[in-house]
């Protein structure tokens, strides 16, 4: 992802709604689709003591087409040297979004949601390819395992050493959902509008084409107070905060929308609390669909858990695998029948876009669905 442009809490386009009873449906500016890293600090929590539960984690190297030693941790073990699984300990928190008169008098409830087929957004979230292990991933004619999405990925990335440790996952353990938290947004901080990917007119009576907005750095302050609230949240458990139908922004002398989702740390490894934070959008086709942006959010924390994996791209200098993609054809979404719903899962980039060895990864491929063919700039022909 890449990271912040700088900030100021007062968007002009959003302070005009504190005089006015009605909320501004349009967004003033140009939409786009972006993800988000906030660097990891310590600036809310302090590391827990030596000896505590912790991420597990790995390290490793290797040599980009720079000749440069690019240094990584990712969460598990090294699969060139284990064919064993790890399980990583999940806790969901959904927020629900209160906004009032002055800037929209809705709520969004991802408890509440119920969706076009008819489910509760928990249950489907709960029964994506994510966290399920029911879906059989061949890419380019290779099983690379009845699993969950990001696991497929993972054993693809490192497909060189998993061919032969075959035991070798990356799982999410089956979540605990933890109590609702709510947040109510100041009109100064954010709104109801009309989805702006979209093609519907927000209204009470059509409400699957309204979203939400919220700033991005008030909205993680939230965060990290509901964090230190749930004695469930240590560093070895990863806390995934989901709301529904809404899109964080960026203070800037323009507002900037809309951010599907992001991941942090509070702190650098081994010790800091890895979290992500992403939405559930229910209008079919647009940004954020279902579980598209948890796609590339959990696959980023994946790859760059406490946002300090550092590269030599020209465009990028963090090692976050979604972002070279988010930008393709259906929010760089591929579609997969699953548990009675069709789900949009991000493709991915390997360590070979950021410059390492292609063989090291699967068919010598760049990215999951074969769709990236050239190494981050920088980085000279693939």
């Amino acid at each position: 992802m890449k990271h912040r442009l700088a900030l100021a809490l007062l968007a002009a386009s959003l302070a005009t709604a504190m005089s006015s009873p009605a909320p501004a449906l349009k967004f003033a500016g140009t939409p786009k689709p972006l993800f988000r890293t906030l660097p990891n600090n310590l600036k809310w929590h302090k590391l827990p003591p030596a000896g505590s539960p912790q991420l597990p984690q790995w390290n490793g190297s290797f040599t980009d087409n720079l000749g440069q030693t690019i240094t990584y941790t990712m969460p598990g073990t090294d699969p060139a040297a284990s064919n064993a699984p790890t399980t990583f300990p999940v806790v969901i928190v959904p927020i629900k979004m209160v906004y009032g008169a002055l800037n929209g008098k809705m709520t969004f409830d991802p408890l509440a949601a119920k969706l076009p087929n008819g489910e509760t957004l928990i249950h489907n979230y709960l029964n994506s390819p994510l966290f399920r292990s029911n879906v059989r991933f061949i890419q380019g004619g290779t099983d690379v395992g009845k699993t969950q999405y990001i696991d497929a990925f993972q054993r693809a990335n490192f497909w060189s050493f998993v061919k032969k440790n075959r035991n070798y996952h990356v799982l999410l353990g089956s979540p605990t959902v933890l109590p609702e938290q709510t947040i109510r947004v100041k009109a100064p901080l954010g709104t109801v509008m009309d989805n702006p990917f979209g093609t519907g007119t927000c209204s009470a009576s059509n409400r699957s084409s309204c979203v939400g907005t919220m700033e991005i750095d008030v909205f993680d302050r939230y965060l990290q107070q509901f964090m230190r609230s749930f004695a469930e949240i240590n560093p070895s458990v990863l806390p995934l905060f989901l709301t529904y139908d809404v899109y964080l922004t960026e203070g800037t002398s323009e507002q900037v929308c809309c951010i599907g989702g992001y991941h942090s740390a509070t702190g650098s490894q081994p010790r800091g609390q890895t979290y992500a934070y992403a939405t559930y959008v229910d209008l079919p086709g647009v940004f954020s669909q279902d579980v598209s942006a948890w796609s590339h959010e959990i696959g980023e924390w994946m790859d760059d858990p406490f946002v300090d994996n550092s590269v030599n791209c020209a465009d990028n200098n963090a090692m976050e695998d979604g972002d070279p993609l988010e930008n393709n054809p259906n929010s760089g979404a591929f579609p997969y029948n699953a548990n009675g719903f069709t789900y949009n899962l991000q493709s991915l980039v390997f360590l070979g876009y950021f410059g390492a060895p292609r063989d090291i990864s699967l068919h010598k491929w760049l990215s999951f669905q074969n769709d990236e063919q050239s190494v981050c700039p920088g980085q000279g022909t693939p």
